[in-house]
């Protein structure tokens, strides 16, 4: 199965293998390591994608160890890499980990912290420029590198930003070199800008106050844990000469989460370690067995709620999105003229790609730019956020001839049907309908089969 976070980057990576050049000939709203990291097990699906979130979850854990350790002792890093791996495994449902461009900064963010507070100050900075190239909130990690390196002074703050720089810089000569530069900024910074304008709901702020406390009460151990550690007096070692930094990582890492004004829970994963080291440390000091059991307690929260999805999983009414796609997959392959075969998918179903093969008629991978409606509310409403270039990308798609077409969104939003904008009227009359399923329409070209 896909979850909807990694079946864009996974399409986009396997385009990529295939020889096509991100941005200029692969449309794509994320930093260009978010597909990239795809790329180490060849664009594949199914266990090898498993095992890689397995993997990196499992890093993000000795990193979390490394650096609990090296402020106390091995039993903070033990009690860190835990509640880590704890949270990561039960925090969302979806926690197979689809490696998505939130999940992806917390390895750099761990690193560039750990590193910081071992003084070294330039791979700290590489650490927070590498995180950055995952999500554009890494320069929040930047900031935590120059906090964890306090008093370094003038010259470490340079350390720290000629690391950052080294991988952004590579990236950009990537980018001039390989065409792609102006695509890069109208695709990754200009049309976020838009979508981060758009707020979701009607009460942004009252949302965020109750996602967070739902996310607090969800995380209660961690809030237990840290307060422990900032309500008891001690003099922290070596570098550290204060808690005050720990409370500096908190609040940037909030700022994160709160940015956009939407608070989806993916975004929490930027707090989840500001909490997780010093928790490590306020359970290490605890000597209330009853506040112990408490916070232990509290822990079976999210192991209940999420817990038995691993057993009921297949029958789980968040995959029926990928069930669909899966069975339309199925349908496009009888269908379509050959292994060789062009297809097109309209909405947001870029997994179709890689459960059929085929390639892509087109740039676009999904329609968010073309109908200019985020991906996280078109299949509800059909409210325009992007303003600019939507009709230039409806009249490239319209010449462009897929062999096999997928309507994967009007059969939930006929508002945003094909056939409701001018520019597509008549190249979608060049398809017959030869199959539906419950939320898919599949054509195919008049000609084919002729």
């Amino acid at each position: 199965m896909l979850w909807a976070e990694e079946g864009l980057p996974l399409a986009a990576a396997l385009q990529m293998v295939r020889g096509s050049v991100l941005y200029r000939q692969i449309w794509f709203d994320k930093p260009p390591l978010v597909p990239a990291i795809y790329l180490l097990w060849g664009a594949h699906a199914g266990a090898a994608l498993r095992f890689a979130g397995a993997i990196y979850a499992f890093a993000c854990c000795l990193l979390a160890y490394a650096l609990a350790a090296g402020i106390w002792s091995r039993r903070e890093g033990c009690l860190a890499a835990a509640m880590l791996g704890f949270f990561l495994t039960f925090d969302t449902h979806s926690a197979l980990l689809p490696l998505a461009a939130d999940l992806l900064l917390l390895a750099p963010h761990l690193a560039a912290v750990l590193l910081a507070s071992r003084g070294r100050l330039f791979w700290s900075g590489m650490a927070a420029g590498i995180g950055f190239l995952f999500n554009a909130k890494g320069v929040l990690v930047l900031a935590l590198c120059g906090i964890f390196a306090w008093p370094a002074g003038w010259t470490g703050a340079a350390s720290i930003l000629a690391g950052f720089a080294v991988p952004n810089m590579a990236a950009l000569g990537w980018l001039v070199e390989t065409g792609s530069l102006a695509s890069y900024i109208d695709q990754v910074w200009l049309w976020p800008a838009q979508y981060a304008g758009s707020p979701v709901v009607a009460d942004p702020i009252w949302n965020g106050v109750v996602r967070t406390a739902n996310w607090l009460g969800f995380h209660a151990s961690l809030a237990i844990g840290a307060g422990a550690f900032f309500l008891r007096r001690e003099a922290l070692r070596r570098t550290l000469s204060g808690k005050w930094k720990f409370a500096a990582w908190i609040a940037i890492a909030f700022a994160g989460v709160v940015l956009g004004w939407r608070f989806f829970p993916r975004y929490y994963f930027l707090l989840l370690p500001a909490l997780v080291i010093p928790a490590a440390r306020g359970f290490s000091v605890l000597r209330s067995r009853i506040v112990v059991a408490v916070a232990l307690l509290t822990m079976t929260i999210p192991f209940i709620r999420f817990g038995p999805r691993y057993l009921t999983l297949a029958g789980s009414s968040d995959l029926a999105l990928d069930r669909d796609s899966r069975e339309a997959s199925k349908i496009v392959l009888r269908n379509a003229p050959g292994p060789n075969s062009s297809l097109y998918v309209w909405g947001y179903r870029p997994e179709m790609y890689v459960y059929t093969q085929l390639r892509p008629a087109t740039r676009y991978l999904e329609c968010q730019a073309m109908t200019g409606v985020p991906a996280d509310r078109h299949l509800a409403s059909s409210e325009i956020v992007l303003t600019s270039g939507t009709h230039e990308a409806r009249a490239e798609l319209a010449q462009s001839r897929p062999d096999v077409l997928v309507d994967g969104l009007s059969p939930y939003n006929p508002a945003l049907a094909m056939d409701a904008y001018p520019e597509l009227r008549q190249w979608l009359n060049e398809y017959r309908a030869v199959a539906r399923t419950n939320g898919s329409v599949i054509y195919v070209r008049r000609t084919i089969g002729r």
